[in-house]
């Protein structure tokens, strides 16, 4: 009956239930296959390049910046806004410089369901089973956040032209990455409105 409300009764309605809001979009998707315990991989391991010290200096000066916004707002709002503005203005152009420098191919392009807790992606062949951990790189456009993480399979769906739906969950996710994927999921929710 329309407006009823439906209490789930199976295990698999209980599995259904989803705990964060899941899009389908089109993002850059980068994945390497991890041996073994997730723990044991490297660091990074999509690039392992001396820019990683780089990169963690720049987090690290990110994060002082933050802190000392904090502080100066209680002092001079105006001030705070502006160094605010200028700090965004070069984080985008520290991920435009990063994109650039590591362009993704067309065919790392494509349509994913995507969520804080994992995503789906199509596989071409179906060469993942289930408890395979992967390390999944993405770019989401339009601001190129580049989210990293480690997934599980939790299962694939085989279709009929030889490739395979798979679905992950992550299991190390940090903050800075789930916070990313947040505001990718809201800013695309945002223009979903906008476009109805």
């Amino acid at each position: 009956m329309p407006g009823s409300p439906i209490t789930p009764t199976t295990t698999d309605a209980k599995a259904d239930r989803r705990e964060y809001f899941r899009i389908e979009d089109r993002i850059g998707l980068e994945i390497r296959r991890l041996s073994g315990n997730a723990d044991s991989e490297q660091d990074d391991p999509f690039n392992g390049s001396p820019l990683e010290s780089l990169k963690a200096e720049f987090r690290r000066l990110d994060q002082d910046v933050k802190a000392h916004l904090a502080s100066l707002a209680e002092h001079d709002r105006l001030l705070t806004g502006l160094i605010k503005s200028m700090n965004s203005k070069l984080d985008t152009l520290a991920r435009i410089i990063a994109f650039e420098q590591n362009p993704l191919q067309p065919e790392d392009w494509q349509d994913v369901t995507l969520s804080e807790g994992g995503l789906s992606f199509f596989s071409s062949t179906p060469a993942w089973n289930q408890g395979d951990r992967i390390a999944v790189r993405m770019t989401l456009p339009p601001e190129l956040y580049q989210p990293q993480a480690i997934a599980e399979v939790l299962g694939t769906e085989v279709d009929d032209r030889g490739g395979a739906r798979v679905h992950t969950e992550f299991i190390q996710l940090d903050d800075s990455s789930r916070q990313q994927i947040a505001r990718h999921v809201m800013r695309w929710q945002i223009r979903q409105r906008q476009k109805e």
